[in-house]
């Protein structure tokens, strides 16, 4: 079981490392991905509301076991992190607060079909790595564009860094924040527990953390 004494621990430590890094004002998105619903549990009690799943079942999963739980209504703010397939969408349409990986139109059309005026971010690849997801950057003012096109609401980009060194995904990040200053987007979200302190000083208006919020992944 997810200790949501330890949870609040961690996360008070995480804020810490991004108020250092100049991130007070930080979101943070509980990343939950092969953790059980207890992680969801500890997240809200510890004051964490956003949760990002990277799967449709594990989050209808979770959604459902938080819901059959004693007073257990309460429900987080759901946002969709993973690699999006389009025959999942519906699944999951009325759950998902917002989708933040939303890389090419087949998708924008579908979440706009089942959620019509649904809160999106455009992920974009900074990495240049097959199988990441994310749309390439010349691409990007585009995607937006159509995603606005089909009545959604763009709230801003993501984008995940590469493996390895944290300094590896300054470019990226940069990168990232320029083209959603040149299209007038506010939200960033980019970072996780290994790169947190770089996406910050990058501009980072959202962080996806699991690992420094509930330890290494199990299995």
């Amino acid at each position: 079981m997810i200790s949501p004494a330890e949870v609040a621990d961690r996360f008070g430590a995480l804020r810490e490392r991004l108020s250092q890094a100049g991130g007070d004002q930080v979101k943070v998105v509980a990343v939950t991905k092969g953790f059980g619903a207890d992680a969801v549990a500890a997240s809200l009690t510890a004051g964490l509301a956003d949760v990002g799943e990277n799967y449709a079942q594990e989050l209808l999963s979770k959604a459902g076991d938080l819901t059959a739980e004693p007073g257990g209504a309460v429900q987080p703010r759901w946002h969709f992190i993973g690699k999006l397939q389009r025959n999942k969408i519906r699944k999951i349409a009325g759950l998902v607060h917002l989708w933040q990986s939303v890389d090419r139109s087949a998708l924008a059309d579908e979440i706009a079909r089942r959620a019509p005026g649904a809160g999106v971010l455009v992920q974009v690849d900074i990495a240049g790595m097959e199988g990441r997801g994310g749309c390439p950057p010349n691409q990007t003012a585009s995607l937006v564009q159509h995603c606005r096109d089909a009545g959604l609401h763009v709230a801003g980009l993501m984008a995940v860094g590469p493996p390895g060194p944290a300094e590896l995904a300054r470019p990226g990040f940069r990168l990232l924040a320029s083209q959603a200053a040149d299209i007038g987007l506010a939200e960033l979200s980019m970072g996780m527990t290994a790169d947190i302190e770089v996406a910050v000083e990058e501009g980072a208006t959202m962080v996806r953390v699991g690992t420094a919020l509930f330890g290494p992944r199990p299995g």
